[in-house]
């Protein structure tokens, strides 16, 4: 199937052709796992002319060209490089676009890693970074700086969900010169397009909903035609390749992932709603959600919401949270999401935003929904609620 005739399907039909030609690979529907380094030529004259395509395995295979250019078409992008993680997918985004002396702006909401890498690793090689407003849109250009080289986006944001005006944000940022880079990990260009809403260089963490098996460390980054040169110049320089089964299992992921994010979100939104009603809950924060700050945004550029949301429970002890929490069935304690699996965990962001002063009353909580039953669910948080009710009296 050619890409012109790809292009007139849906993205869930072209999903299952992307990247992948069997007859490249004797019959076999899916693109082999190739490992190696070393990549023999023919002749003396491919060799001193580089005519092979390819030429060492740090440079690619092809496995990584099959997931690199199903995500390249899916987000719409001049190219994708593949990295070892989400982090690693922050590293080479934000090398690619900075030098020492420049200025970078970033939100108050961001993925607290983000913020270690910003304030350490950036910092040492002279690079000042400025946190702002997530809620900022387009006085933003109040904080540009005559070497504002770029702006890190993340929406919604991590942890507490509001969702910035990405393009209002792009336009001030293009306008001073600057690279607009966005952790896109919650929607997946599945329901937030990045390129098409202004972002160069966008990041994904294949860990989450790429996965969905929780069983794999993988990143993404797509670049637009303006980014796309700097952010492969960087990826190569560095050598920062993906391992070749995780990255199969990501090609694998791939093809079921519209499936997965479209159901995990509905039964997201479904348990968001059934939350609100709690009387152990002061508030639940999702931007699907009519009553949350960020919903008109959302509804206007987002064409869905993932698995991923917060609640913040009334007041109550520590000992009321860990009692909650120790004695659930279904829901996991871990730090990921994007699984089959429903995981929760407590969080406090208070201590460390810069820009923004988080205030709660009560505990807060980020869940990630998985597969399961949706009554299940629902029947172990009743009985976690319930106990942490039993504690707050």
């Amino acid at each position: 199937m050619s890409q012109s005739d790809k292009s007139r399907f849906d993205i869930s039909t072209r999903l299952v052709y992307a990247g992948r030609e069997p007859s490249n690979q004797y019959g076999f529907v899916n693109t082999p796992i190739y490992r190696g380094s070393t990549v023999l030529y023919k002749t003396m004259d491919d060799l001193v002319h580089g005519k092979a395509k390819y030429t060492y395995g740090t440079h690619g295979t092809p496995t990584i060209d099959s997931l690199t250019s199903a995500w390249t078409e899916l987000s719409n992008a001049a190219g994708t490089v593949l990295v070892p993680s989400g982090l690693a997918a922050i590293a080479v985004a934000l090398m690619s676009c900075l030098k020492a002396g420049d200025h970078l702006l970033v939100t108050d909401s961001v993925y607290r890693p983000t913020r270690h890498y910003c304030d350490g690793f950036l910092k040492r090689f002279g690079v000042e970074t400025t946190y702002y407003d997530p809620l900022i849109g387009k006085d933003i250009e109040k904080l540009f700086k005559p070497n504002t080289t770029a702006v890190f986006t993340e929406a919604p944001g991590s942890q507490t969900f509001e969702v910035q005006d990405i393009p209002a944000i792009a336009e001030i940022a293009h306008r001073h010169g600057a690279t607009v880079l966005m952790d896109n990990t919650w929607a997946t260009p599945l329901f937030f397009p990045p390129h098409d809403n202004g972002v160069d260089i966008a990041i994904e963490a294949g860990t989450k909903y790429l996965s969905g098996a929780s069983d794999l460390l993988l990143g993404m980054v797509s670049a637009n035609e303006r980014s796309w040169k700097d952010l492969h110049d960087t990826w190569d320089s560095m050598a920062l390749c993906a391992g070749p089964e995780d990255v199969f299992l990501g090609l694998r992921g791939l093809r079921t992932m519209p499936l997965r994010l479209k159901e995990q979100g509905a039964r997201a939104l479904e348990l968001a709603r059934w939350l609100e009603k709690r009387p152990e809950v002061a508030r639940v924060i999702h931007p699907g959600l009519e009553s949350d700050p960020g919903h008109a945004i959302w509804k206007r550029d987002f064409k869905g919401s993932s698995g991923l949301f917060a609640i913040e429970l009334q007041p109550g002890p520590i000992s009321g949270v860990a009692a909650m929490l120790d004695n659930l069935e279904l829901f996991g304690m871990g730090y990921s999401w994007g699984g089959f699996e429903s995981l929760v965990i407590p969080f406090d962001c208070s201590s460390y935003r810069t820009a923004t002063t988080w205030q709660a009353e009560g505990p807060m909580l980020r869940i990630q929904v998985g597969l399961e039953s949706l009554d299940d669910l629902k029947s172990d948080l009743d009985a976690g609620l319930k106990r942490f009710a039993q504690h707050s009296r």
